[in-house]
């Protein structure tokens, strides 16, 4: 059995998908990209406020879903330039704390909308 979860503190889905799943014990969080929810554009700043932004889109889908990012088992980190891999582990030390969760980071030739950064992320509840 499994559940969609919407938050209106996370930016709208823009395809076919849910902002996050719920089953089982599990909750799949949708990729996020640094939108800002209340504009849908791509938030100001750097890359690590863009980081931030994800990691913040993600805390909100996880909220919804009655969880938080402390409850993240699994990330996987999408980058354009896998040159701003040391800035996404200080961005992520501002969101999450030892124990750590499992990650990947990938390099990709492209993202939505022209971003440099998306993550997704699994729960466990």
């Amino acid at each position: 059995m499994r559940s969609p979860v919407s938050s209106d503190r996370a930016p709208a889905a823009i395809g076919t998908y849910s902002q996050g799943v719920v089953a089982g014990r599990f909750v799949f969080l949708s990729g996020q990209i640094p939108l800002d929810p209340a504009t849908m554009n791509v938030v100001d700043g750097d890359f690590a406020e863009r980081a931030r932004q994800v990691f913040r889109n993600l805390a909100a889908v996880a909220e919804a879903a009655g969880g938080s990012l402390a409850d993240a088992v699994k990330i996987t980190v999408f980058l354009t330039d896998l040159d701003d891999f040391a800035t996404v582990n200080q961005v992520m030390e501002e969101f999450f704390e030892a124990p750590y969760p499992a990650r990947a980071a990938v390099g990709v030739a492209a993202l939505p909308r022209g971003v440099d950064v998306e993550a997704d992320a699994i729960l466990a509840r």
